[in-house]
């Protein structure tokens, strides 16, 4: 069948409703314990960091999908687990349902964390220039200072002003030390900006939905009907143009919501070859 039609169906079944609960006492403990005069950082321990990070754990490849960052983030994360993630369970099982979500959950870090090390080469690659430069102590880490600001001129304010200041003063070393400390402050906020929340898993169970249900029609906004092959490839296509756009400020992980849609569409997939009564 292409279209669910629900048959003694558990409208909050076992894990869904767990891990409903789980992230709502998570997200209660990050706004209790959190906040700029906290001394202690649960983002810093179990949200995902890049690998080159000082702040990098293994067992932030699972533990990040469990928190958020933001009150409709977590809203619309979990609207998605129930409405998507209930269907699933109900259709799989509970222990099969578990395994699929958190596998979409962690092939969504790994495509994350692959796509955020390729960004990262150029960054680092300029700030070591910087590095070894001001090691030398010879007075031309002015070059690299500019070169730097030249690549990333979008990111800082008077950019332009400081690029033609340093280029006219090369020996200022002042000028130069405030520079590289501002690069310094940025590099280091890059470096450790920490990726939170459960979306890789959700558009895993979004893209297992698609396919085993094309046809069940999905209400936007309580109004339109549209069904869902067509909702999962529409909210795809615009991930990955999103992605591979990757505007400036946008702090949306959308190569880890790709991710967990092609593991979840993988796997769903295989189970389907392997099993096929098990799905509808």
């Amino acid at each position: 069948m292409t279209e669910f039609r629900p048959s003694r169906f558990e409208i909050l079944p076992t894990v869904v409703k767990n891990l409903l609960i789980i992230n709502g006492l998570i997200f209660l403990a990050q706004k209790t314990f959190g906040g700029p005069t906290s001394d202690f950082s649960i983002e810093d321990i179990f949200a995902l960091h890049a690998w080159q990070s000082s702040l990098f754990q293994p067992w932030q490849l699972v533990t990040h999908m469990f928190l958020h960052g933001g009150l409709s983030h977590i809203f619309f994360n979990m609207l998605a687990l129930w409405m998507f993630g209930a269907v699933l369970e109900n259709v799989w099982g509970s222990k099969r349902f578990l395994v699929f979500y958190l596998i979409c959950g962690l092939g969504a870090a790994l495509m994350h964390l692959l796509f955020l090390s390729y960004e990262m080469i150029p960054l680092m690659r300029e700030y070591a220039a910087i590095v070894q430069e001001q090691a030398l102590r010879n007075g031309s880490q002015n070059n690299a200072v500019v070169d730097f600001l030249i690549n990333h001129r979008k990111d800082f304010q008077n950019t332009e002003e400081m690029i033609r200041y340093l280029q006219a003063n090369p020996g200022e070393t002042a000028s130069t030390a405030r520079a590289i400390e501002t690069i310094s402050s940025y590099y280091q906020q890059n470096l450790n900006t920490a990726t939170l929340g459960a979306s890789g898993a959700v558009f895993g169970i979004l893209a297992a939905f698609g396919y085993l249900f094309p046809n069940t029609y999905i209400y936007l906004y309580m109004l339109i009907p549209v069904k869902a092959k067509w909702f999962v490839l529409f909210y795809g296509a615009v991930e990955l143009y999103e992605g591979v756009k990757n505007s400036a400020g946008d702090n949306v992980a959308h190569w880890a919501h790709i991710g967990g849609a092609v593991v979840g569409l993988l796997i769903v997939i295989t189970w389907n070859k392997s099993n096929k009564k098990t799905l509808y």
